[in-house]
């Protein structure tokens, strides 16, 4: 029941079902950029190394469990079909069952643009609802900044936009992205995130 079973034949991306509310509309557009500088000649073999890992739920239904933000920025560039990777089949499972057996292992994110955790019937049916947190933009970029390593804790970039949206106010991230990624990488350095996945240490001059 758990093997790893890719589908080689292409799966439309309108089919597929979210198991998060948001994604960061700036990281779309970032993978668009990527998709458009591979498309030409090289958009086959960029989709091979993206297979799309899924779970089989209730109705027969696929459910993504990563690449949230390629599945949006594809869609979003006219592209209908993706490779999945099935990791598990649940299709015997409720609703209920389902939901609580994601969320018991973090392959689902019920929570929504202001960080509040929500039902999970919020979680929008299709890749094209999905809604944007600009704090998890300003995360992703910090991270390419360097301000936090790579980790494979589940929804580490929503952690740390978490711990943004607190000490970053929504009206720099709104009006002065560069401002906001400034205060971003201070904040990424201080102690009060020591705590957060792939931290990267203190800046020396804090003296916190």
């Amino acid at each position: 029941m758990s093997r790893r079973e890719p589908v080689l034949n292409p799966v439309p991306i309108k089919s597929l079902h979210p198991t998060q509310i948001t994604v960061g509309f700036r990281e779309v557009a970032e993978k668009r950029r990527e998709w458009r500088e591979r498309s030409d000649k090289k958009g086959s073999e960029y989709l091979g190394r993206h297979m799309i890992p899924i779970v089989w739920g209730p109705k027969d239904r696929a459910y993504i469990l990563d690449h949230h933000h390629l599945c949006r920025a594809l869609l979003e560039d006219g592209v209908e079909e993706v490779l999945v990777d099935a990791i598990l089949d649940l299709r015997t499972l409720s609703g209920r069952e389902f939901w609580s057996y994601l969320d018991n292992r973090a392959w689902c994110h019920p929570y929504d643009e202001t960080g509040a955790r929500v039902g999970f019937k919020a979680i929008p049916a299709k890749v094209a609802a999905l809604r944007d947190d600009p704090y998890r933009s300003l995360a992703g970029e910090l991270r390419r900044a360097g301000g936090f390593a790579k980790d494979i804790t589940p929804f580490s970039e929503f952690i740390w936009a978490d711990y943004l949206r607190r000490r970053v106010k929504p009206k720099l991230v709104a009006g002065d992205f560069g401002s906001a990624l400034t205060r971003a990488l201070k904040l990424s350095k201080a102690q009060a995130a020591n705590y957060l996945p792939g931290w990267c240490g203190p800046d020396p001059m804090d003296n916190d």
